[in-house]
Parts: structure tokens; C-alpha cells; sequence
């Protein structure tokens, strides 16, 4: 959408407030409206100023004013506002003009261009699996005396014997019994259905919407793909939605990886791949699941730099809650055609030349998408610049059942990091590969590592719940 067409879109559509966006370190979006009238061509050149002092990991308060510069393909109608609304994500500058370097999505866009000088394509493409929690009811509390998590849904396998439902209607949902069952075990059809109408009136192409594994309404929707930082717009578009949707349905969504203890959690599948032009570069036909070898040694660079890639697509320390062996979580850092618990699984169903990709799914939607999906990239290229071989590093291909493995076979098998501070802790020692091109600075990187370490101490140094079950009567 051109500026001309959003100031048309305000006039037809009566808009009163333009909603200008952008997203932190953390991948969570802010906001500042201002009133229709007052937005015109000016508006996309001179930009919307805000106080960058006040978003963490930005700036400090002697150099706070930055400057939101807007860009008119990302509008779209808010369907949640009173008054009507248009929402527009925004790249961050500063007030001499400059593109602030610990803008997200500003290194998504130095993704994209690294790419294209490369030699290698003209565009990697991107679609993730983001997968959701819906609850009906959520209380938490972290304080000095007292910790402490709630959560509840209808449908959860805890509630069969549930009394203040007027009558327990039954079919709930089993621990690990939720994926794809038909009403009346799914309650959320409805739910999920009009998340996405908003988010095709939104201008996500939606491919399909299920119930997932876990109890306790756990949902996928899943939407086309698209290049880099487009599908990073979208995928802040469907969080948006989806979260606003639950709560006018009077619940609550979340991409928390791992909210409920012994059943599956949320992960974000990541398929990627590289064309030049309209001709893709990962297929390969005869090779290992047709991929080419570019397409192998993008692998390679992914499950060689994994530990330190981690940091950036699995940045919180819930994160490794989810990744534990025995919960179709996966930890190996291996490559298969079929083995979900390897982190690289190449998709072989009704694949085309074009539709050839490979499939990370190791990541989470805790992650912020514009470092996840371009640390993604800059990973993979750099397997291809230095051809890395993941057959000769012992990184599969792994066909084989790897919990049914012997142990002296498993061994064998690198593991993703245990904890955020081990990921943190490799990417401090990897990380030049981020650097190349100039996508991430090594200044960004060092903000990136202390903020996530006081992440990963705020939650060390607090006393756990469990922590009174083993050691209050020693």
C-alpha cells in the first residue's frame, strides 16, 4: 500500500486514529495514535517521535528521542477499536536520520540486503508454525512472600470432574489427546475460525487452523509464507489478533512456550528457503529428500551454529522448559526427513520444486521474529559461504526413533543448550557470524547478552514453588 492509498483508505473508511508501531528487543509491540487529521504525506517522510529511553534495551535517557518512520505497506484496519482504527509498523531512526542499529526490524531489513549482495538469491522465504495456548482462566504472582500460577480451561483432562459448569458436559481433553479431534472434544472451532477472518481481512493468507497435542486448548493457525521481514510483520499481525480475539470471546491466548507442567508445549516451526528470482535453490532432485546442496549446507550452518542461534530464537529462560526429551521436543541437532525431535526436519509430503524447504524446529514465538528469522538466515548462509557438510560433522541425515537409540549411539547426538544462560554463553563465544555484512552489530549483541542475562537471573535468584515440596521438612 502506497502513502497515497493509506490517506485514501482514512477518508473511505472514516478513520479517526493511525496507530504507529514498532517492536522492542523482545519482540513485544508498542504503539502511539495519532489523530487521523492529523496524518499526511509529511508524516511518512519527517516520521512520529517517542522517548526511546523508556524501552528497554534501547537508550539512555541523556539520548533519548528517536524518530518512528512509517511504512505504508504494513497498514491495515484494527477490527478491535471503538473508534476506527488504522495500525502501521514503523522502522526506527534517529533524530539526525540515521536507521537506529538495535532496531529490529531494521536489521531485517540488512538481512535482506546482505542476502542479495551475497550472490547467493534474490529473497529467503519464511513461514512459521506458531502455536498457541487458550485458557479461560489465568492468575500468577511473583513477590516476596508468596509465588504462585494458575491457569484453566474447560476442555482441560483436570476438569472431567469439574462441578461449577451447570452440568460437566465430558468430552474433555486428554493429556497429549489434542491434536486434530472433531467437536464436541474441540471446543475452539469458533474461536479459531474468526481469528482467522481478522487475519485474512488483515492480509495473512490462511492455509489452515487445528487443535494441537496438549490439553487445555492448545491451537496452531498457520499462515502462507513470505520473505523475510514481511513475514515477521505478519507473524507480530497474528499474535496481535489472536490475543485480542481470546479476550472478546473472554479468554486468554499465549505463546508461552511451556505454560503447563507434563504436556506438550508451544514451539514456532520455522520453514525457510532462498530463490533467485522465481527459480528455487534448496531442490534438488535424486539428492537426500531432493535438497540440493546449497540447501544441505544451509542445514549445516544452522545445526553448526545452533547453540549460539538459540539465544535469539528460544530467548527466555520458559523456553527450556519446552525443550526436554519426551515431548516431541526437539533437541537433537540432527537432520531428517521424518524425525520430529531432530531440530532440522526437511518436509517431504506433496512437495514441489518451489515448495522444497527445510523446516527449523527448535524455536519459539517468545523469540523476537526480525533477529530470530534473520540470525536464521545469516546462520545458513554462512554454511553455504563455507560449505558446511552437516553428513561429514555427524549431523545426520537420522531416520532412527532417537529415544530408541543405544545410549552409546545417542551420545553421539549434540543436544541443544540446557538452559538461556548456556545459550547465552555460546553466543558470546559464536557470533561473528551475525556480524557479517553488518546485520548485527557487536554492540547489539553484548545489549542483547546483558539484557537476557538479568532475564535469566531475575527468575534464578527467586524461590520456586517445587523448591517448598522438596527441601521445606529436611
Amino acid at each position: 500500500m502506497s502513502v497515497e492509498k493509506v490517506l485514501q483508505t482514512i477518508k473511505e473508511n472514516n478513520i479517526e486514529w493511525v496507530d504507529f508501531r514498532f517492536v522492542d528487543l523482545g519482540g513485544r509491540a508498542h504503539h502511539i495514535a495519532l489523530p487521523a487529521a492529523a496524518v499526511d504525506e509529511e508524516t511518512f517522510v519527517n516520521g512520529v517521535a517517542f522517548d526511546g529511553s523508556s524501552i528497554a534495551g534501547f537508550r539512555g535517557i541523556e539520548e533519548s528521542d528517536m524518530v518512528m518512520i512509517p511504512d505504508p505497506s504494513t497498514t491495515y484496519i484494527d477490527p478491535f477499536t471503538a473508534h476506527p482504527t488504522i495500525n502501521i509498523m514503523c522502522d526506527i531512526f534517529t533524530p539526525d536520520g540515521e536507521r537506529y542499529e538495535r532496531d529490529p526490524r531494521g536489521i531485517a531489513v540488512k538481512a535482506e540486503e546482505y542476502l542479495q549482495k551475497s550472490g547467493v538469491g534474490t529473497a529467503a522465504f519464511f513461514a512459521p508454525e506458531s502455536e498457541f495456548f487458550i485458557f479461560d482462566d489465568v492468575r500468577y504472582e511473583s513477590g516476596m512472600n508468596s509465588s504462585s500460577y494458575f491457569v484453566d480451561s474447560e476442555e482441560a483432562a483436570w476438569n472431567t470432574n469439574r462441578k461449577d459448569e451447570g452440568g460437566n458436559l465430558g468430552f474433555k481433553v486428554g493429556i497429549k489427546g489434542g491434536y486434530v479431534p472433531v467437536a464436541p472434544v474441540d471446543t475452539q472451532q469458533d474461536i479459531r475460525s474468526e481469528m482467522c477472518r481478522l487475519l485474512a481481512e488483515a492480509g495473512l493468507v490462511i492455509e489452515r487452523h487445528h487443535h494441537e497435542v496438549a490439553t487445555a486448548g492448545q491451537a496452531e493457525i498457520n499462515f502462507r509464507f513470505d520473505t523475510l521481514k514481511k513475514t515477521a510483520d505478519n507473524l507480530l499481525t497474528y499474535k496481535y489478533i489472536v490475543q485480542n480475539t481470546a479476550r472478546q470471546y473472554g479468554k486468554v491466548a499465549t505463546f508461552m512456550p511451556k505454560p503447563l507442567f507434563g504436556d506438550n508445549g508451544s514451539g514456532m516451526h520455522v520453514h525457510q528457503s532462498i530463490f533467485n528470482g522465481d527459480s528455487p535453490l534448496f531442490y534438488e532432485k535424486g539428492g537426500y529428500a531432493n535438497l540440493s546442496e546449497m540447501a544441505l549446507n544451509y542445514i549445516g550452518g544452522i545445526l553448526y551454529h545452533a547453540p549460539a542461534l538459540i539465544a535469539l530464537t528460544n530467548p527466555s529462560t520458559n523456553s527450556f522448559k519446552r525443550l526436554v526429551p519426551g515431548y516431541e521436543a526437539p533437541v537433537n541437532l540432527v537432520f531428517s526427513k521424518g524425525n520430529r525431535s531432530a531440530a532440522v526436519r526437511i518436509p517431504v509430503a506433496a512437495v514441489t520444486p518451489k515448495g522444497c524447504r527445510i523446516e527449523f524446529r527448535t524455536p519459539d514465538t517468545t523469540a523476537n521474529p526480525y533477529l530470530a528469522f534473520s540470525a536464521m538466515l545469516l546462520a545458513g548462509l554462512d554454511g553455504i559461504k563455507k560449505k558446511i557438510n552437516p553428513v561429514e560433522l555427524g549431523y545426520g541425515p537420522l531416520d532412527k526413533n532417537i529415544y530408541e537409540l543405544p545410549n552409546e549411539e545417542k551420545a553421539k547426538i549434540r543436544s541443544v543448550p540446557g538452559s538461556l544462560n548456556e545459550a547465552l554463553d555460546a553466543l558470546e563465544a559464536d557470533y561473528e557470524f551475525l556480524t557479517e555484512g553488518g546485520v548485527f552489530t557487536k554492540d547489539f549483541i553484548d545489549n542483547y547478552i546483558e539484557l537476557k542475562r538479568g532475564e535469566a537471573q531475575a527468575v534464578a535468584i527467586r524461590v520456586h514453588p517445587h523448591e517448598y515440596t522438596l527441601y521445606f521438612d529436611v
